[in-house]
């Protein structure tokens, strides 16, 4: 017998035409249980649901090679404080990035998925690149993935070198202090010296005084809108100062 809560758990992404069709071939079949509240679905249509859901599953978790870079193949998690940047300001970091690491730099990013995807579809032959990230869906990248949790800032593998990229790029989780501070430990324990924080608006003084960066004139954003001001902050010389927000 399978209760609403099963129910919901498979037919809780319905977002197309196709998930539709299956939801509206549901057969209620129903049992001998005292509870008429409880539908059973037919075996057929549970197969169904079953399979489409397991594909939906594998898309979330193998992108492809096609496009496995793509900012959005891997789906935000709320619960995770997930918020993509949009394309053209993933593009804008990225080339910063790029740009201030120099030939042959080391850049690693830092809860920052979507740079690093930007930075590996521009497939640049003049640098390399890492993501740490808690998120283990990203473990799809192979041996750039590095698993991260801020609450432990300096766990991290051997092969992480200390001051060993010539910048970090960090979007914070959590716009607050402990977050911020947690991730700062990783960030000076990474890099030679250059950093390109991403963050709210309201840490500007957290982030000088844990990190000495500068808020930019660049206006980050991202492909939903959120409730708090972002911005990008830098302690180098950034192409990030010459313009006041993406196009």
């Amino acid at each position: 017998m399978w209760s609403k809560s099963n129910l919901l758990l498979l037919t809780s992404n319905v977002k197309n035409d196709h998930e539709k069709r299956l939801c509206s071939a549901q057969v209620y079949e129903m049992g001998d249980s005292d509870d008429d509240d409880i539908p059973q679905l037919s075996s057929h249509t549970l197969a169904a649901l079953q399979e489409f859901y397991d594909e939906q599953q594998q898309r979330k978790t193998d992108p492809g090679e096609g496009n496995k870079y793509n900012i959005g193949v891997i789906e935000e998690n709320w619960q995770l404080s997930q918020f993509w940047y949009s394309e053209e300001t993933a593009l804008r970091l990225a080339t910063d990035a790029i740009m201030a690491a120099g030939k042959g730099g080391r850049i690693a990013c830092v809860s920052a998925p979507s740079v690093y995807q930007k930075l590996r579809e521009l497939n640049g032959e003049d640098f390399s690149v890492c993501i740490l990230e808690y998120d283990k869906r990203f473990a799809v990248y192979g041996e750039e993935f590095i698993y991260y949790d801020y609450n432990n800032p300096l766990n991290l593998p051997q092969k992480l070198i200390p001051h060993s990229f010539d910048i970090v790029i960090a979007d914070p989780p959590y716009l607050s202090e402990e977050c911020l501070r947690k991730t700062a430990e990783t960030i000076k324990y990474l890099t030679q010296r250059k950093i390109l924080l991403c963050t709210g608006a309201i840490m500007e003084k957290e982030a000088a005084e844990l990190l000495g960066v500068k808020m930019c004139r660049f206006i980050p954003k991202h492909t939903r809108n959120l409730a708090n001001e972002f911005r990008c902050y830098v302690n180098y010389d950034s192409g990030l100062n010459s313009e006041v927000s993406c196009s």
